[in-house]
């Protein structure tokens, strides 16, 4: 007998349902009490069961109602006040239980930028950034009865920053806890540098900012992972204001009204005369003091014929607001953010890691960074370390260097010294050759340079070019030609034929000082032994040097990029105009087959003959 459908119990997929409509009426419901509470000024007690019932759902799609559902509720209360400062002793009292609640809240969304669910990770951060608005215009309001003094609400914000450097675990209830120690997400990362990092100057100031007081506070042991954070975003960052009039655009749009002016003294800036005065010096809530802006702070500039060079007011003495509508605060907050961040992107005991993480930030070293900070020679010291790393790391560093010592007046003697260091014999058989080049070649421009210092780079590296492979040596030929061209008083090198081979050249390849190597005394008699190079573009190319030096430069980015593929491609693909000769005719067996050879096999009784066979004209026989 069939047992009876009824006794079955329910699909499991029919109970999932139920109780997602369980929990969907729920979240409403409680979400329906909490407005109309606000509204009439009752219990908010609701309020903690919603957020007990977002910890306990299983389900993200109720996750995701219920954050909503509580964002709703949040923004209603703000707005209507709850969180302001009036109010008496039972007021406060309510103030603070919302607002721990509400900590509570930030804290789950923060945890979700770390969730498996990617509409929970993007929803999350987005919310926090909403309630960051609405909490600066109720603070804005609130600060003072008549004239109300634009706010940030910075308390607020940390949290968002920790959230996004520090990456803590989801607390969502079946969420999967990440193994990788907390990396930055790459869809919030995207979300947060195209939203908000990019685009609003008042996200990005309070964003570099706090980011560099989390580095002094957290150490590197306990959080490996924040530097490495930090610098994903800080690598991206290519909208950096360089004129005044593009500080612009605001997330709390309370920031865009023009600031007061800056009192011009310290004197006048001690005085305050009115209540006014008072609450534009007033720090905003949860506000430290911002003394380390005096480090990066110049002095004011003299007054020359009559006309201020500026407005003669330190970055410490200025309030947020006016701090915020600077470009010399910009600059100061960048400027802390990457000398905070560079120490601790050294890894102990991991070199691996050290020069990765190095290399990022020196691609971007040149362009995205040195031009912003406030003094760029702050950071000779990291970028000097990065050179003792050696390979594409120190090269790197070198660029970083040269342009420090070009266009920011370092003084670093012993830089050409350090380049000819990495002339060593690995340095052609590299896969980083051809950056190495592109910025020897851009060391090595100025026609100021004593002829000895270059004579020692092109001497050691024809020498080297004695064991490299052909894609190496077609990049040192021009390299070479472009130097002589550029400084005559090297052409002796080609022509001096007394020194035809290393035992006689008076050359010293193990001189680490580039002006003691004698190399001006020397002759290239290695580039022309590549005459004789089985590689014909090699060969061909080595006979410019026996040539007039009536061409202009080689343009090295035509030979930067062969390979041995690229070679082999070049010869296949090269279209003969004339057939080459044959030596023989065809079919023509070098061993006439007259000739048999026997052939035998050793056998018990020695060698015995199993037939004869042209073995060799077998062989030998073309066509």
């Amino acid at each position: 007998m069939a047992p009876s459908l009824h006794s079955l119990p329910p699909p499991s997929k029919k109970r999932k349902i139920q109780k997602d409509v369980e929990h969907s009426k729920t979240i409403k419901q409680l979400e329906d009490d909490l407005t109309e509470a606000v509204a009439k000024n009752t219990s908010l007690n609701p309020l903690a069961d919603l957020l007990a019932l977002v910890h306990e759902v299983k389900d993200p799609h109720d996750t995701s109602k219920a954050i909503y559902a509580l964002y709703r509720v949040f923004v209603t209360i703000i707005t209507n006040g709850k969180l302001g400062p009036a109010g008496d002793e039972a007021a406060k009292v309510v103030k603070a239980w919302i607002w721990e609640r509400l900590q509570l809240y930030v804290d789950f969304l923060g945890g979700l930028l770390q969730d498996d669910e990617k509409f929970l990770r993007t929803s999350a951060l987005q919310i926090m950034f909403s309630l960051q608005k609405h909490l600066s215009t109720s603070y804005t309001k609130s600060s003072h009865p008549t004239k109300p003094q634009p706010q940030f609400h910075a308390s607020h914000f940390r949290k968002i920053v920790s959230s996004l450097l520090l990456c803590p675990n989801s607390r969502r209830r079946t969420a999967t806890p990440k193994l990788d120690g907390g990396l930055l997400d790459p869809d919030v990362l995207n979300l947060f540098y195209d939203t908000w990092f990019s685009v609003h100057d008042d996200i990005r100031w309070f964003f570099l900012r706090d980011s560099a007081t989390l580095l002094t506070t957290h150490p590197a042991d306990e959080y490996p992972n924040l530097a490495v954070n930090l610098l994903s975003v800080l690598e991206r960052l290519t909208t950096f204001p360089t004129e005044q009039s593009e500080l612009n655009e605001w997330w709390v749009s309370e920031l865009g009204s023009k600031p007061p002016k800056p009192k011009k003294s310290k004197k006048a800036a001690d005085a305050v005369s009115s209540d006014e005065d008072d609450e534009e010096t007033k720090k905003p809530d949860g506000e430290e003091d911002d003394d380390w802006r005096k480090f990066f702070d110049d002095e004011p500039a003299p007054v020359d014929g009559g006309k201020a060079k500026s407005s003669g007011v330190r970055l410490h003495q200025m309030t947020i607001h006016q701090s915020l509508h600077a470009l010399s605060s910009h600059r100061a907050v960048f400027t802390r953010a990457w000398l905070t961040l560079l120490p601790r992107l050294s890894v102990k005991g991991d070199v691996g890691k050290t020069k990765a993480y190095a290399t990022r930030a020196l691609n971007i070293m040149h362009r995205g960074v040195l031009p912003h900070l406030t003094r760029a020679i702050l950071v000779m010291d990291w970028v000097g370390a990065c050179v003792d790393l050696g390979g594409s790391v120190g090269l790197l560093a070198l660029n970083a260097l040269f342009v420090l010592i070009k266009e920011y007046n370092l003084d670093y003697p012993s830089f050409y010294t350090r380049l000819y260091a990495f002339l060593d014999r690995d340095v052609l058989h590299l896969k980083h050759r051809a950056r190495f080049f592109r910025l020897t070649e851009l060391f090595l421009s100025s026609t100021h340079l004593p002829a000895a210092l270059l004579a020692s780079f092109v001497k050691r590296l024809s020498r080297l070019s004695l064991s490299a492979p052909p894609a190496a040596i077609v990049m040192v030929i021009p390299f070479t030609y472009n130097i002589l061209k550029r400084h005559p008083a090297l052409m002796p090198m080609i022509h001096r034929a007394e020194y035809d081979e290393a035992s006689t050249d008076p050359f010293l390849p193990d001189e680490t000082d580039p002006m003691k190597t004698n190399a001006i005394d020397s002759s290239l008699w290695e580039l022309v032994s590549h005459t004789q190079h089985y590689h014909a573009p090699v060969s061909t190319m080595c006979k410019i040097f026996s040539e007039a030096f009536t061409k202009p430069g080689y343009a090295m980015e035509d030979f930067l990029d062969h390979t041995y593929n690229t070679l082999f491609e070049a010869e296949v693909n090269r279209k003969i105009k004339k057939e080459p000769p044959l030596a023989m005719e065809a079919k023509v067996e070098v061993f006439p087959s007259g000739k048999e050879v026997e052939v035998a096999e050793s056998g018990e009784h020695g060698l015995v003959a199993i037939g004869q066979r042209d073995v060799v004209g077998e062989l030998w026989a073309f066509g």
